[in-house]
């Protein structure tokens, strides 16, 4: 039996009596898109930061590639190719929109000052190359318009595929999106899923919190249903949609 890219066993973590996430448990393969789902406060989000470094879990582990990483901070689990963007836009609105790309591959090199100091040319002939690499990203994510625009000049969409962006500029080989489609219009929720589709055919295995149903069913392999920090279902987008336990959390009982 092949190995779990990610594998999450019984993860909870506690803020005083809140009992954000209970003893979710879950297998990723690699490869795959795979969608978290649920109403509003099911601790989606939670879950994500749990993942991904931000919060430490009261209890439980998380496996990638079979060696724990809960406690990892956000970087180290950089430098192991894991990747991430937020709810809320983290793009530095003071920088144009290729030094924000470039931030992401810069967490992969040598970040030592007495080093880049020591190695001053080298390091300028590497930021070269990593303008270059940075451009090519945001072709990539549809953005070539803006490869010399200032970040605050950039219409809402757009931010949220520059920050996919810097997200790729790490190499990821698994990347969180957190309601990439979010405050987006029709033509910009199509471009977004299908920029999703082209991330995860180039390789990259693709996680992602969505309350777009549409795109949800559209993209995932997998979908896993929390509701009050606890798993209530995962399956494929047909047997979640079936389910008449999701339909009750998502429409009441009475449904």
């Amino acid at each position: 039996m092949s190995l779990s890219l990610l594998e999450v066993n019984q993860l909870s973590i506690h803020f005083g009596g809140v009992k954000a996430v209970q003893n979710v448990s879950f297998c990723i393969e690699a490869g795959i898109v795979y969608a978290v789902i649920g109403p509003n406060g099911a601790g989606k989000t939670t879950l994500f930061n749990l993942i991904t470094g931000i919060y430490t879990p009261t209890s439980g582990e998380i496996l990638l590639d079979g060696e724990p990483i809960s406690g990892r901070t956000p970087n180290e689990l950089a430098e192991r190719g894991v990747a991430r963007t937020f709810q809320n836009l983290q793009i530095c609105m003071n920088m144009s929109a290729i030094e924000n790309v470039m931030v992401g591959a810069h967490l992969r090199l040598d970040r030592n000052p007495l080093k880049a100091a020591l190695r001053f040319p080298a390091l300028r002939r590497r930021d070269a190359e990593l303008r270059l690499e940075a451009a090519e990203l945001m072709r990539f994510v549809g953005l070539e318009p803006y490869i010399s625009a200032h970040a605050d000049s950039m219409p809402y969409g757009a931010l949220k595929r520059l920050e996919i962006a810097r997200a790729l500029a790490l190499k990821p080989r698994l990347l969180f999106l957190d309601e990439p489609a979010a405050g987006l219009n029709p033509k910009e929720t199509i471009e977004v899923d299908q920029l999703i589709r082209k991330i995860a055919d180039s390789g990259i295995t693709v996680v992602l919190v969505e309350h777009d149903m549409k795109m949800v069913m559209n993209l995932s392999d997998r979908i896993l249903v929390l509701d009050y920090g606890k798993k209530l279902t995962e399956g494929t987008g047909e047997e979640v949609r079936r389910n008449p336990d999701v339909i009750a959390a998502y429409l009441g009982s009475h449904a």
